[in-house]
């Protein structure tokens, strides 16, 4: 005999003569409805008598935690992105040309390790929401400006959110090929090389 599933709650229980049932259910985060059937039984009565419940599912969704943006120290290093989905599948690429930084070959979603852009295992996000990460690796920032690399995370096709890597701007520098150098008696040029990031003036 069937019993309710755990996300439904009916109100009363039990009772005696005519009564009404109130049925609620736990918010549902999955993409996939659920069903469930509920089953009366009476005393004297030898047959029970069932209802099925379903439950509409969520629209598929990528959220990510940190919002449209996020802070990455300038000398580089891994940075984490957290969000939540329902998808079957993630996607993260780098939107445009990228500089060097690189995309973890595997996320973890639900628990689980799964290659970029593959099927996770066992389908969490059909019967509730997960929580996913993914590691990016930036090289360290050479310049005196902030960088900004948009990651875009999606199900494969037309669910997709988009974040935005702000690398702090690197150290201004500036160093020079020769600490001295003699000039011929016939004044011909001798070079000293200029290595630097930013705008610099001869004095």
């Amino acid at each position: 005999m069937a019993t309710k599933p755990s996300w439904l709650t009916v109100s009363p229980m039990s009772g005696s003569g005519n009564d009404t049932l109130q049925n609620t259910a736990s918010v549902h985060t999955g993409r996939l409805v659920r069903t469930g059937t509920v089953t009366v039984t009476a005393v004297g009565v030898s047959l029970p008598k069932t209802y099925s419940v379903t439950q509409e599912a969520k629209a598929e969704f990528i959220s990510i935690d940190n919002g449209s943006s996020m802070a990455a120290e300038k000398g580089g290093g891994t940075v984490t992105v957290t969000g939540k989905s329902n998808s079957a599948a993630l996607t993260f690429a780098w939107v445009g040309d990228d500089h060097e930084a690189t995309i973890a070959a595997k996320y973890t979603a639900g628990g689980k390790q799964t290659n970029n852009s593959e099927a996770i295992a066992g389908d969490p996000g059909g019967s509730a929401e997960y929580s996913w990460s993914v590691e990016l690796t930036l090289p360290a920032n050479t310049t005196i400006e902030q960088v900004d690399r948009t990651l875009k995370v999606s199900n494969g096709s037309s669910i997709s959110q988009q974040i935005v890597i702000e690398q702090t701007a690197g150290d201004a520098t500036l160093s020079l090929s020769e600490e001295s150098i003699t000039i011929p008696a016939d004044g011909s040029a001798v070079s000293v090389t200029v290595t630097s990031n930013t705008s610099w003036t001869v004095s």
